[in-house]
């Protein structure tokens, strides 16, 4: 377990011993790094202007005991003061008491150590610091000629290392001390390639620090230019990484291997053309890089020069012979990556050499689905010239899915301009992914509640009835009567039903209840309200209602599906408040019928509804019989077009339900 270290503010005796901070022990690690940044913080502000730490530069890969301040500004000692009694007591640290110890950096550069013992107490204090051997101390201030002078006495151990495993030579790396390698160099030619505890030689050191002199210096002297660091980069990868065309060229004069990778299979040359540094990718080239060799995860340098947007990089691999249609290991291409990130230049250019637009990934989609999905119509406009319809058929989804899902209207227009079918289907394989198995791309705009998308749809001819959850019923949950006019008039089924939920009446008239103008417009239309009068139990009386639970998730309910009727939809809580509103609009579009027990006890419930009791009982009057007639005799379609006809404006009015309308 890891453990955070706080440095105490307004403490400035570095001989004092550590003390036992025990009411730290409840605290996370998290929560121990917070307090010391804060306490960091203060003791900077107590200090005045805090510039010791501010001005201290903190070098990656660096040994701790050389980022401390100069002497300088170090604090004088001070004899050792008593305990304050309002804190706790001193004590040594047992190291057979300490579970864990964790080391880390604050924001003003303080290393700071934290122990953390058995029974959970946390001890934290300033890190010790480390004493410069003298010819690393000579070493870092460039005092060359001390240098010569210490190799040469008997006590100087060139092979020993600090506690970073750091040994002179990689610290005369480290501060480009070319003159100083020489010296330890005559006098040691076997550290040469010695490594640190990171696994760093003189020479990575060099390369990372971009001390040219210093690189060419351990080069003539045999380094080895292939020996890698702990997460297995070469010097030549490194060179690459700081963009320095003259330590690459250097080292691959000296015989650096140009294709080996780091720990994800990444080379040089992938490196470089991330970078987009021509220069140094045709210097790989020109000694032997492979151009198609791909990473762990099968991406080769084309593939990163398409998916960062390096033209000129992208033109250099083609010229090599790089594949143009490499595909990763999840499938994807060059033009796939590129019209995912939106390189409208890249696309083009590949697009000019003949890149495969049709080739799919694992997933089965195209570089047009992709960029449907992200929204840019330049690259789909590009896109679709060299895209198969046939083959977009074959991938089981349509760009128009994806455009629809993700509100792209703009991109939906290009599509449908570009003869996109708008009645494709999901496949069976991607269209059980979604619990309502929905398949057209109209569906997708009428669940976003997308106005303008769904009319763009219908206006082309997408048929509003090929979901097995109707669009219709979609748009009658949402409660919006405008995408619901839109769909009705286009030819949307008012009397759909749910295949996996039964109902002895249209589901279309379930989703509405709570809306009667919705209701209304539905009737109006030709909704089957005779259907909500159609009981199984009719006078007698009825069992209760059952908790319907859902057998995906009670395994143990039965499988029989039995088909749901109108009064027990309108008998639950919701509903049973709007039940004598609902059944006099329902009654206002039949004939002869005969209410159910369930539907005379909730007339019965309130008073005020009498009246739409005594409307149901029979004989119906003349004129509502008269009506439902014609309105059958007519037919819907012809009903919408009775205006146009030579009829009297009030006949018209009745046979639409509209008699009780004034006119204004």
């Amino acid at each position: 377990m890891a453990a955070a270290h706080v440095s105490m503010p307004g403490t400035t005796d570095t001989n004092l011993a550590f003390a036992d901070y025990s009411l730290y022990s409840n605290l996370s690690d998290d929560e121990l790094m917070q307090l010391a940044i804060k306490r960091s913080i203060a003791d900077a502000h107590n200090s005045g202007s805090g510039t010791e730490n501010s001005k201290t530069p903190i070098a990656l890969n660096r040994p701790a005991a050389r980022r401390r301040a100069p002497p300088s500004h170090r604090p004088q000692q001070q004899p050792e003061l008593a305990a304050c009694p309002a804190n706790p007591p001193r004590e040594t640290i047992n190291p057979q008491d300490v579970s864990s110890v964790s080391h880390f950096v604050t924001g003003y550069g303080k290393r700071i150590v934290a122990y953390r013992k058995y029974d959970g107490s946390v001890q934290v204090a300033p890190e010790p610091e480390e004493e410069l051997e003298p010819i690393a101390k000579a070493i870092s201030e460039g005092d060359v000629g001390s240098v010569r002078l210490l190799v040469k006495q008997p006590g100087c151990n060139l092979l020993k290392p600090n506690k970073d495993g750091w040994m002179p030579l990689h610290e005369a790396a480290y501060y480009g001390q070319d003159q100083c390698i020489k010296i330890l160099l005559r006098a040691q030619p076997g550290i040469i390639n010695q490594r640190t505890l990171k696994e760093q030689t003189a020479l990575m050191i060099a390369v990372v620090r971009e001390h040219l002199a210093c690189v060419e210096c351990l080069l003539e002297n045999r380094a080895d230019p292939d020996i890698i660091n702990k997460e297995r980069e070469t010097p030549l990868y490194k060179a690459c990484e700081k963009e320095s065309p003259a330590m690459v060229a250097m080292l691959l004069n000296y015989g650096a291997s140009v294709n080996k990778s780091c720990i994800q299979g990444w080379t040089a040359l992938h490196e470089s053309v991330c970078r987009n540094n021509v220069e140094i990718c045709e210097m790989l080239v020109n000694a032997g890089a492979n151009v198609s060799m791909p990473n762990m995860y099968g991406i080769t340098p084309i593939f990163v020069a398409a998916q960062s947007g390096k033209v000129d990089a992208l033109r250099m691999l083609l010229k090599n012979g790089a594949d143009l249609n490499s595909q990763a290991a999840d499938g994807a291409t060059a033009l796939y990556e590129a019209c995912k990130n939106g390189h409208e230049n890249i696309v083009e250019f590949l697009l000019s050499q003949n890149a495969d637009a049709n080739k799919p990934g694992k997933t089965g989609q195209l570089p047009i689905h992709i960029a449907a999905q992200r929204g840019n119509d330049s690259i789909i406009s590009m896109l679709i010239p060299a895209t198969s319809k046939a083959r977009v058929r074959r991938s089981g989804i349509s760009p128009l899915h994806l455009a629809a899902e993700r509100n792209r209207n703009d991109i939906l227009e290009v599509l449908i301009e570009a003869g996109f079918d708008v009645n494709a289907t999901l496949s069976e394989g991607r269209s059980m992914m979604y619990e309502d198995r929905r398949s057209t791309a109209l569906y997708f705009a009428v669940m976003n509640n997308n106005i303008d998308a769904t009319t763009m749809l219908l206006k082309v001819g997408a048929n509003p009835n090929l979901d097995t959850f109707n669009p219709l019923l979609v748009a009658l949950r949402q409660g919006c009567i405008q995408t619901v006019t839109l769909l009705v008039e286009h030819g949307a089924n008012v009397n759909a039903n749910i295949p996996t939920h039964p109902t002895t009446f249209p589901a279309s008239v379930m989703f509405c209840i709570e809306y009667l103008t919705l209701l209304k417009y539905l009737m109006d239309n030709g909704c089957d309200a005779l259907s909500c009068f159609n009981c199984v139990y009719g006078s007698n009386p009825h069992p209760p209602i059952k908790t319907r639970h859902n057998p995906r998730y009670d395994p143990d309910e039965a499988v029989e599906k039995t088909c749901i009727q109108f009064c027990e939809v309108i008998s639950t809580e919701n509903f049973s408040r709007w039940a004598g509103p609902i059944i006099d609009m329902l009654l206002d579009y039949v004939g002869h019928v005969k209410l159910c027990a369930r539907l005379i006890e909730h007339l019965d419930s309130y008073h005020e509804w009498q009246c739409v009791k005594e409307k149901a009982k029979p004989p119906r009057p003349l004129m509502q019989l008269c009506r439902l007639k014609i309105r059958q005799l007519l037919g819907i379609n012809r009903l919408k077009k009775i205006h146009k006809l030579p009829v009297p404006p009030r006949l018209i009015k009745f046979l639409n339900h509209q008699e009780r309308e004034r006119d204004f």
